[in-house]
């Protein structure tokens, strides 16, 4: 009988439409040019996650689609629930506990500055903390990985803000926990300008 895996990646992901994914990005550079700098943040997370030996959620934040870059066979489809991504991000994590898995990671799709071996490194990290953060540059966290519910970790804080991060390990303040590498996630058009991968997006000085 095959093993289940005790490892579970979550992935929460915005359904790439027009005017509605990255939204502080498209101020400055038009909501076309937002959607395809998405897209592509979409497929390399794809490229980074399809081989990891773990079982992988991808949680959709308005509506699960069959057809798209997040191959069935390789993910679970699941929808987002809750009022705000506190809720959501809890709800998902509780979802995988219950479900007998005993490390798990939460990334986001839009992180172009991760790779396949940091989440590797990241779950064997999991092996020796009770939690593990990854701090983003903009004062939150890119990822965030329990061995157990920590459900004061989602709840009273200002999501999308510099205080995440802060306000966060101040919870964490009697727990086994490590920060991990600080890494760029991709919300404004600063993250990005002087990244060369991007600069075929930008045809005209914006």
């Amino acid at each position: 009988m095959k093993k289940k895996p005790t490892n579970l990646l979550l992935i929460f992901t915005r359904n790439p439409e027009l005017g509605k994914c990255k939204t502080r990005l498209a101020a400055t550079t038009g909501d076309k040019i937002a959607l395809d700098i998405y897209k592509f943040l979409l497929k390399h997370t794809v490229a980074i996650t399809r081989e990891l030996k773990t079982e992988k959620y991808v949680y959709y934040s308005e509506e699960i689609w069959e057809d798209d870059v997040w191959d069935s066979k390789l993910y679970t489809k699941k929808l987002q629930e809750g009022i705000d991504l506190g809720e959501r991000m809890k709800n998902a994590f509780n979802e995988g506990f219950k479900s007998g898995f005993e490390r798990i990671i939460i990334i986001g799709s839009d992180m172009y500055d991760l790779s396949h071996e940091d989440l590797n490194s990241a779950f064997e990290k999991l092996n020796h903390h009770d939690v593990i953060v990854g701090p983003a540059q903009d004062g939150g966290y890119y990822l965030l990985g329990l061995k157990s519910n920590q459900n004061e970790l989602f709840s009273n804080k200002a999501w999308g803000t510099g205080t995440v991060l802060k306000h966060t390990l101040e919870d964490l303040n009697e727990t086994n926990y490590s920060l991990i590498d600080e890494r760029n996630d991709v919300d404004v058009f600063e993250d990005i300008k002087d990244i060369k991968v991007f600069q075929h997006f930008f045809k005209t000085k914006i």
